[in-house]
């Protein structure tokens, strides 16, 4: 039987640091690995700055999901359109993923619980009931949330969340 395929997999476009990157994510997550790699081959796109046998594309998993990462070189940048969300159930579970996913990123980039990468991803670092609060059926709680959650200056207090969502 042939192993399934993820119906929807993320594609990452890195200039020449796929390899880097997928394993920098890897080495954050657990219950992740580097599953396969890819290769240029002489027939190859003439426009591709890679020679043959560069790494073309790193396919990967963080806590199941499947990535491609594609060293497809500096044509594309990734920016804020696009976001991974990490659902935490705690705070020291946010400040960790905070902390690693912050390094070498955009200090200037890192606002109400987002940041961006040193590759230039961005990514949320969310408390896992964030979602509940901010559509909770009383105006008054989501809105507290809300209010408080845009104040946020860089990564989320789970407390101030609560507090707020408490009143």
């Amino acid at each position: 039987m042939k192993n399934r395929v993820q119906k929807i997999s993320p594609n990452l476009w890195f200039d020449h640091q796929a390899e880097e990157a997928a394993q920098h994510y890897v080495s954050i997550f657990k219950n992740s690995g580097i599953e396969r790699f890819t290769r240029y081959g002489a027939e190859r796109n003439d426009h591709s700055p890679f020679a043959e046998g560069a790494i073309m594309t790193v396919e990967f998993q963080l806590e199941g999901q499947h990535f491609v990462a594609l060293n497809g070189g500096p044509h594309f940048k990734f920016n804020e359109a696009i976001s991974f969300i990490v659902h935490c159930d705690s705070q020291e579970e946010m400040d960790y993923y905070w902390e690693k996913l912050a390094e070498g990123g955009d200090e200037k980039a890192q606002v109400c619980g987002w940041l961006k990468d040193k590759f230039g991803v961005s990514w949320q670092i969310v408390p896992a009931n964030l979602n509940e609060m901010i559509t909770d059926p009383d105006p008054a709680k989501s809105e507290r949330v809300m209010k408080a959650l845009l104040q946020t200056k860089s990564k989320i207090d789970m407390q101030t969340l609560q507090q707020a969502y408490e009143g």
